[in-house]
Order: C-alpha cells, then sequence, then structure tokens
C-alpha cells in the first residue's frame, strides 16, 4: 500500500516546489524605472545603459484588438514585455519581441481582457536585466 503511494506524494511535493518557485519568480523585489510619457503613440523617450531609446505604439490600444509595440535603442540583446494593473493580476502576457531588419524590436500585442472594466495599465519593459515601467490608459 506505501509503495503505491509513493510516486503520487511525489509528483505532488514536486508541482507545489514548482508553484512555489514560479511565484517567487514572480514576485521578486527588482528596481524598475519609470518612464514617464503622456503620449505612446508619439512615443516615449527614455535612457538605456546611458543611450537614448524610443517605446511606441502604433495605436492607442484596445482591449482584445492587436497593435505593434516598437522599441528603439543600438545595443540591446533581449527584450521582453507584459501588461499589468495595480493591484490586479492579468496573468500571463509576456511577448518578446523581436528585432527586424531596421534594427528596431517589435512585437504585436493584444491586451487581455479587464472584467472590472478599467483602462489603466502598466507595461513592463524588460530590457537585457533591467526592468521600465510605463502606464498608460485604453479607450
Amino acid at each position: 500500500m506505501m509503495k503505491r503511494l509513493i510516486v503520487p506524494i511525489l509528483i505532488l511535493v514536486a508541482l507545489a516546489g514548482l508553484a512555489i518557485w514560479g511565484a517567487l519568480q514572480k514576485n521578486r523585489p527588482q528596481q524598475v524605472v519609470p518612464i514617464v510619457c503622456n503620449n505612446p503613440v508619439a512615443g516615449c523617450n527614455f535612457f538605456h545603459d546611458g543611450k537614448p531609446a524610443q517605446i511606441r505604439f502604433s495605436v492607442v490600444p484596445e482591449i482584445m484588438k492587436p497593435f505593434q509595440l516598437t522599441l528603439i535603442h543600438p545595443d540591446m540583446k533581449k527584450v521582453s514585455v507584459s501588461f499589468q494593473m495595480v493591484g490586479m493580476d492579468m496573468g500571463f502576457n509576456r511577448y518578446d519581441l523581436k528585432r527586424g531588419p531596421d534594427g528596431n524590436w517589435t512585437a504585436r500585442i493584444t491586451l487581455p481582457v479587464c472584467t472590472a472594466s478599467r483602462s489603466d495599465w502598466i507595461t513592463e519593459l524588460h530590457i537585457d536585466e533591467k526592468f521600465y515601467s510605463l502606464s498608460f490608459t485604453t479607450r
């Protein structure tokens, strides 16, 4: 009887460990640099590693309608972006940006539905090992 329970117990312990590790990774403290900008469609300028950078949306974002996000900077190796709301978990929605032939990094983004009908969003931008945030509103 005990031998039949060992494998399921080990699987449950492994799954619990994975869940705890994932929660710790998502909630780890990081220094986040805010990007102050009133109009992401016109472009938001900031500095990354001492060099000018710009993040730009192709249109004013709307829920469940795709838009293109572009990031311009000469020296980046890995870029990803996710979207959250203050005090509300919006689930896993990370997008990896790809470098285009023009050297700019882009991704096609679709914001998830907010059941609370809120329109205040935070872009969480991850460039190499640095973190930035940009607040914006949807239509």
